[in-house]
């Protein structure tokens, strides 16, 4: 009911108690959000594949070799394209408008993608595998979560130099994880290897972020793994030779930026302690 001051003849109303201008940061979705909502699908699914098309079938006893080397491949692939979703939602950020909300999407669609997927992965491996343990390959996946899981909260809240990350990406770290899992090495050595790829996660090892040349190499690389999935999904004449080609290619660059890192530090550290030496002699000469 609206009420009428007889003096100013105004209609009064209550007061809206939503202010437009005491609302919340907007949270209506900028591109870049779509993109980013697009991992966290691609992640979703990826556990949807692994499920559906090599744990169920195993438990079942229907399991047939084609579709088992078809569902993980798309699983994979899927990891895959959330990386690029990953890639192209911070350049598109920052090229156009950013939301609110934008840093906790990303965060909660890489732990779905780059943490729980493999996690999930290397947990079905542990149940499908001839020569693995269930138990201690669930002690492994919890190890590659937490690791996915720290190391985004780490980054939330440490600010860093331009350029760099500390310690492996998550995205990177997946996908390395995924590939010990399909080169089908002995149980022990994978074992270790995901331990380290998840220590390497959560370490201080400094990586470049993917700009520029690096960004289009990385693109280039995903692209080029997904056709080596692909052919080994279709049972492509020398499909297995190209599987474990691309797997053992993703171990080696995860296991030589970190050596390459150390180095680079240590050169510079050394340079460093040079340059003071001369800078101390210099001030002591007459």
């Amino acid at each position: 009911m609206t009420v009428i001051d007889p003096e100013t003849q105004a209609g009064w109303a209550p007061e809206n108690d939503e202010d437009d201008d005491d609302m919340p940061l907007s949270t209506r979705l900028s591109i870049a959000d779509t993109l980013t909502l697009g991992n966290a699908i691609c992640g979703f699914m990826a556990v949807y594949f692994t499920t559906t098309g090599v744990l169920i079938p195993h438990l079942t006893g229907t399991e047939d070799g084609g579709m088992a080397r078809h569902s993980a491949a798309m699983a994979v692939i899927l990891m895959l394209l959330a990386s690029v979703f990953d890639l192209f939602d911070g350049l598109v950020a920052r090229k156009l408008r950013a939301s609110a909300m934008g840093a906790e999407l990303d965060n909660l669609s890489d732990l779905i993608s780059f943490g729980l997927a493999p996690a999930y992965f290397v947990v079905t491996w542990g149940m499908v595998a001839q020569d693995a343990h269930q138990r201690v390959s669930v002690v492994a996946a919890v190890v590659v979560l937490l690791a996915v899981v720290l190391r985004l909260a780490r980054f939330s809240c440490v600010t860093l130099r331009d350029g760099i990350f500390q310690g492996m990406p998550s995205p990177f770290g997946a996908l390395t994880v995924v590939a010990i899992v399909l080169l089908e090495l002995p149980f022990l050595p994978t074992l270790l290897a995901i331990i380290g790829v998840a220590w390497l996660m959560v370490s201080r090892v400094e990586y470049p972020k993917p700009r520029g040349r690096l960004a289009v190499a990385m693109l280039s690389w995903i692209v080029l793994s997904m056709g080596m999935l692909a052919a080994w999904a279709l049972d492509a004449p020398g499909g297995q030779l190209l599987l474990q080609t691309g797997c053992s290619l993703q171990i080696v660059l995860g296991a030589m930026i970190p050596v390459f890192a150390t180095a680079r530090r240590v050169n510079t550290f050394r340079d460093n302690r040079r340059e003071s030496r001369a800078e101390s002699r210099a001030a002591h000469q007459p």
